[in-house]
C-alpha cells in the first residue's frame, strides 16, 4: 500500500524598484517585464513549490532551511533551491506525484510562457507540475500590479 500526503505552499513578492532586476518565474527567465524583490530571484513559483513539497514531506519551510538573513543564499537562484528541497524529499524516502500551480499575476502576461515553466519545474522536479495563469481582477495589491503571488500544491508518495 502506498502512502501519499499533500501540501500547500505560498509565495508573494513586489516588483522591484531596482531597474536591472530580472523577473524570473518557475525557473525561466521573462525579458522585458520588471523583476521581484527578494534575498534570492524572488522566483514565486519555485518557493511555493518548494514549500508545498516541504510542507507534504513535513520538513519545515523554505524561509527555515535558507533564510533572508543568510547572505549564501543572496540572489540565489530559486531553481537550485528547488532542487535541494527535491533532494530533501526523496532523501526522506518521498517520491513526488504532481505539483499545481496557480499564479495570481496581472502583469506580465503569463500564457505565453506557461509551457516553458511547466517543463523547467517539471524538470527539476521530476514529475509533472503544472502552471495556471490567474488574474485578481483589479482587486488588492496583486490587481494593482504590485506584485506576483502564487499557490502550489504538491502531492507526494512513499511506499507503505
Amino acid at each position: 500500500m502506498t502512502r501519499s500526503r499533500v501540501g500547500l505552499g505560498f509565495d508573494v513578492h513586489p516588483f522591484s524598484d531596482q531597474p536591472d532586476r530580472t523577473l524570473v518565474l518557475g525557473g525561466v527567465t521573462l525579458d522585458g517585464a520588471p523583476g521581484l524583490a527578494g534575498h534570492s530571484d524572488a522566483d514565486v513559483i519555485a518557493h511555493a513549490v518548494a514549500d508545498a513539497l516541504l510542507g507534504a514531506a513535513g520538513l519545515g519551510d523554505l524561509g527555515s532551511l535558507f533564510p533572508d538573513t543568510d547572505p549564501a543564499w543572496q540572489a540565489a537562484d530559486s531553481s537550485r533551491l528547488l532542487a535541494i528541497v527535491v533532494g530533501r524529499v526523496r532523501g526522506d524516502g518521498w517520491s513526488v506525484a504532481n505539483v499545481d500551480c496557480s499564479v495570481v499575476a496581472e502583469i506580465p502576461p503569463l500564457a505565453p510562457h506557461r509551457a516553458a515553466m511547466e517543463q523547467r519545474l517539471s524538470e527539476v522536479v521530476g514529475a509533472p507540475v503544472t502552471v495556471k495563469p490567474k488574474r485578481a481582477e483589479a482587486l488588492g495589491a496583486l490587481g494593482r500590479s504590485e506584485g506576483i503571488a502564487c499557490l502550489a500544491v504538491a502531492l507526494i508518495e512513499q511506499p507503505g
